[in-house]
């Protein structure tokens, strides 16, 4: 492969950032003053690397940290139904246990709010992946309908979930 080939490989298969708050780029290792997350090599993770020296390291909020300090939800999840009402203890558990295991991976998906809105449950999420992923949960758990709805012109998820008895 050529030079060029190589320049028109590299053009087709790179993906732009989507997410409007992380296009802003940190030099280097950056630690977030509030969550204690780890920017290296690109990405935000909860791993300290061995050789990144914290005292040096400048500090650079997240950008989930500030899609909370915002309220700037990308994902919200909707759910509704006679069943909610009636299990609504066992779905939090699990909202909250998924939330658990893809934080753990992924600094910048977190849960931001639970609301109640007339009958309604209202999760709102930093990030698409943790929406689509409780509801995907939800689905397997518990059965119901599901609706995943992507923002045409913003970035961002909804998804509805019902469950009726």
């Amino acid at each position: 492969m050529d030079k060029f080939q190589q320049s028109q490989k590299s053009k087709l298969f790179k993906t732009s950032t989507h997410d409007p708050y992380c296009l802003q780029k940190v030099e280097g290792s950056a630690i977030c003053p509030q969550c204690d997350a780890v920017y290296q090599a690109g990405n935000w993770t909860w791993k300290h690397p061995e050789n990144m020296v914290v005292h040096n390291a400048q500090t650079a909020t997240c950008p989930a940290c500030r899609r909370i300090n915002d309220n700037m939800p990308v994902g919200t999840l909707t759910l509704s139904g006679s069943f909610l009402l009636k299990h609504r203890d066992e779905i939090i558990s699990l909202i909250e246990n998924t939330e658990k295991k893809e934080k753990a991976e992924h600094a910048l998906e977190r849960i931001m709010d639970l609301t109640d809105s007339a009958g309604d449950l209202i999760v709102t999420t930093t990030g698409i992946h943790l929406a689509n992923r409780l509801g995907h949960a939800l689905e397997a758990a518990f059965k119901g309908n599901s609706d995943y709805r992507y923002g045409d012109n913003e970035y961002g998820l909804s998804v509805d979930w019902t469950r009726d008895e």
